[in-house]
């Protein structure tokens, strides 16, 4: 199966495309570009010595707030965030941040170890568990302190959502892969196939460890409870595979993707891009109520995707395991709920069939800490303003405490970060 529709969206800008976008830059004292960034790069200042050619002092600076800027060069929603921000955007064509920052981030690639400065061993050692993007970045914070840090991670692979769950397009395995590299050269060991509750448990780290970074993300997409529902594949399945094995995929020729979320629209991304005649995404809310952000829905709809709204699945058909079709049913909204969105109810009598060989669900994930014994808010892990738990010396961060608020992987990076400080400052308290 051909897979180049899944290269990234993007070619990098050339030296002098990179020249050119940079000077456009104003340069703004107090930019809103840079307090729009949850990680708070000096951007005008990773801009500007782009435009004095000066590329490895643009990623010092960049690595100097955020130690996955290629990842999040790359993922970040700009248009919501930096660029959104950009006061060029009102009347003229904001500054292609998330690209510059990509091209500064790519000159350096893992070796961007070689640029970060490393404090001498502090004699203090700290777990990780998780390497994702929380968990790396908090590992790396450490490690600049000098801190001995351990990460403990269930895949293959470390990366987290970036090697597994991001869509090829905006973000291929070398990069995630490339910036795990450069985590270790920090001095951070990362053991893989290291799973909280099999191999080891939350007592164990608290015994051998200062203290306890848990950046464990979320857990698999939940069962919609229909009958077929077997037949159905798993969304962040679909998108792992189609990072890591995409000639071994079978693409359906008419494609239902169930949910309104980033991650559904990358499974149809997929679908598209590898082959499927159709694509139908199926959502029981409205436009109005997706959790996607605007210009994801604005790229799937460019993309030939079509939408069935107010639409509940019941039912997959698929006589002698060959799926034939979905069974819907209509929905109307009524008043809001938990969640401030208004509540789909089903149409008495709308019964109707969708025809599809192939149903992708990416409908959310499931909140798989019930065992930690930690206090929880919604289903995640309380935190408090030091990110916390309810048991001291364990931290937490990343998805797995995104109650409130967008879960992203900007938005992990900074917990991580933060997260770190507080812990290097508990840890060494008392120690001089």
């Amino acid at each position: 199966m051909d897979s180049k529709g899944l290269q990234e969206t993007h070619p990098p800008l050339t030296a002098h495309e990179a020249l050119v976008e940079a000077n456009r830059c104003l340069y703004c004292f107090d930019a809103p570009c840079m307090h729009a960034c949850p990680t708070h790069i000096d951007i005008p200042r990773f801009i500007k010595k782009i435009a004095t050619e000066n590329l490895r002092g643009s990623a010092r600076t960049i690595l100097e707030a955020n130690l996955l800027g290629a990842t999040c060069a790359r993922v970040c929603p700009v248009q919501e965030l930096c660029e959104g921000a950009c006061v060029l955007g009102a009347e003229h064509k904001p500054i292609a941040i998330g690209r510059l920052q990509r091209h500064a981030m790519d000159s350096v690639n893992d070796r961007g170890r070689s640029m970060i400065p490393v404090a001498g061993p502090s004699g203090r050692q700290v777990a990780v568990v998780g390497a994702g993007p929380a968990g790396l970045s908090c590992a790396g914070e450490l490690a600049k302190r000098g801190h001995a840090v351990t990460v403990f991670e269930k895949r293959d692979l470390a990366g987290g959502l970036s090697t597994y769950g991001i869509i090829g397009l905006r973000e291929p395995v070398e990069t995630s892969l490339g910036e795990v590299r450069m985590i270790e050269g920090l001095g951070v060991r990362v053991e893989t196939n290291q799973a909280l509750g099999r191999d080891f448990v939350l007592a164990d780290l608290q015994g051998r460890f200062d203290a306890v970074f848990l950046s464990v993300g979320l857990g698999t997409t939940p069962e919609m409870t229909i009958p077929g529902e077997e037949f159905v594949l798993d969304g962040l399945a679909y998108i792992e595979d189609s990072k890591l094995n995409p000639g071994g995929m079978k693409i359906g020729r008419h494609v239902a993707v169930i949910g309104a979320g980033n991650t559904a629209i990358d499974c149809a991304t997929v679908a598209v891009r590898l082959g499927a005649e159709r694509v139908t995404m199926i959502y029981r809310r409205t436009a109005e109520e997706m959790t996607a952000y605007l210009h994801e829905y604005e790229f799937i709809k460019n993309e030939g995707v079509e939408f069935r709204f107010l639409t509940q699945p019941v039912r997959v058909l698929a006589p002698g395991g060959h799926v034939t079709g979905l069974d819907c049913v209509r929905m109307e909204l009524g008043e809001a709920d938990a969640s401030g969105r208004r509540a789909p109810r089903m149409v008495p009598g709308s019964e109707f069939t969708i025809e599809t060989d192939q149903v992708v669900k990416a409908v959310g994930q499931e909140k798989p800490w019930a065992a930690l014994g930690l206090a929880r808010a919604k289903g995640f892990i309380s935190v408090n303003e030091e990110f916390e738990t309810s048991l001291r010396g364990v931290f937490a961060g990343g998805d797995c405490i995104r109650a409130r608020g967008t879960a992203s992987t900007v938005m992990a990076v900074q917990d991580g970060k933060l997260a770190a400080a507080a812990i290097h400052q508990r840890i060494t308290e008392g120690a001089n």
